[in-house]
């Protein structure tokens, strides 16, 4: 089993910026992938970032070039620095970890979801 604590989100203006980090803890393999989705009213979960353990990033599209992931493998811990937001960045932050282990040279993979933390950004 896996835990996921997610930093609070909160209430910032347009232009601002936050942080977010997320502290994994339990049964982390390593290989595995830490990574932020979110969900905004209305709207499907999207990918926002992610990082795997060998520090390979993958960013959604329209946060290309405003956020950035990082994590701190000692620590089991994933940040996600917010510059630049937005209005339409308001949602739902979820934390993701995706362990992945090989048996019997069949790749498998198990994700575990953080219960998830409110960014609103006000226009």
């Amino acid at each position: 089993q896996v835990q996921l604590v997610e930093s609070e989100g909160g209430l910032v203006q347009a232009g601002g910026s936050l942080r977010l980090s997320c502290a994994a803890s339990g049964t982390i393999f390593s290989d595995n992938t830490m990574g932020w989705y979110r969900q905004g009213p209305g709207k499907q979960r999207e990918l926002v970032a992610a990082i795997t353990s060998g520090s390979s990033v993958n960013y959604g599209e329209s946060v290309k070039g405003r956020f950035t992931i990082s994590r701190d493998n000692a620590k089991n811990t994933v940040y996600l620095q917010m510059n630049s937001l937005k209005p339409q960045d308001t949602a739902v932050y979820y934390c993701k970890l995706i362990n992945r282990w090989t048996i019997l040279g069949t790749l498998k993979e198990y994700a575990y979801w953080g219960q998830g933390t409110q960014v609103t950004v006000s226009s």
